[in-house]
């Protein structure tokens, strides 16, 4: 009875880790559009004028990886592949779930960091805001909230897993000490 209840208080986290692994996946159809633009010199599904203007930033030296000609969108591929592993593992139940909380937040602050730097690449340097990458620093956002809180959730799982492991240690405790002695 107590794996059911236990079962039942973490099918929120389990949504949760759906909805990071279909965060995940939004984010590496995205990267694979901004990817294929990139290679075959596609027009944009974007504005081209004004603040918001896609190719400006998409073709500015900030939309490649420092000291390369490789795309920012190839890593931003790779982390959410990475992140939608997370997710997957989570949601099937294939880890243990404190750990894997501590590692998304861990990867999504990670993703945070980069964010930073391409939205003050964006805003300051390139004077331009790409509306496909504001999507996806939205999807990293919405992910490492989405992390925080299920880190939180999983603690007071933890927890009143403790309190009912301790429960029904001092039940056993008790029952066998009202046990009788049995006589040959």
């Amino acid at each position: 009875m107590a794996d059911i209840q236990r079962a039942d208080r973490r099918s929120p986290l389990r949504g949760s880790q759906l909805a990071w692994l279909i965060l995940s996946v939004a984010g590496i159809g995205i990267s694979i559009y901004l990817t294929i633009v990139h290679y075959s010199g596609a027009g944009l599904v974007c504005s081209t004028t004004g603040l918001i203007n896609c190719e400006r930033v998409l073709s500015s030296p900030y939309s490649l990886v420092p000291f390369t000609s490789i795309p920012i969108t190839i890593p931003g591929m790779l982390w959410f592949l990475v992140s939608g592993t997370l997710g997957f593992i989570g949601w099937r139940g294939l880890a243990q779930l404190r750990p894997l909380s501590i590692a998304e937040v861990a990867w999504s602050g990670l993703g945070l960091l980069s964010i930073f730097y391409l939205v003050y690449a964006e805003i300051v340097k390139v004077q331009a805001i790409c509306v496909w990458c504001t999507v996806v620093h939205l999807l990293i956002l919405s992910m490492l909230l989405i992390s925080v809180v299920q880190l939180q959730r999983s603690s007071s799982v933890d927890d009143i897993d403790d309190e009912e492991a301790d429960e029904e240690a001092e039940e056993a405790t008790i029952s066998s000490r009202h046990e009788m002695p049995k006589t040959l």
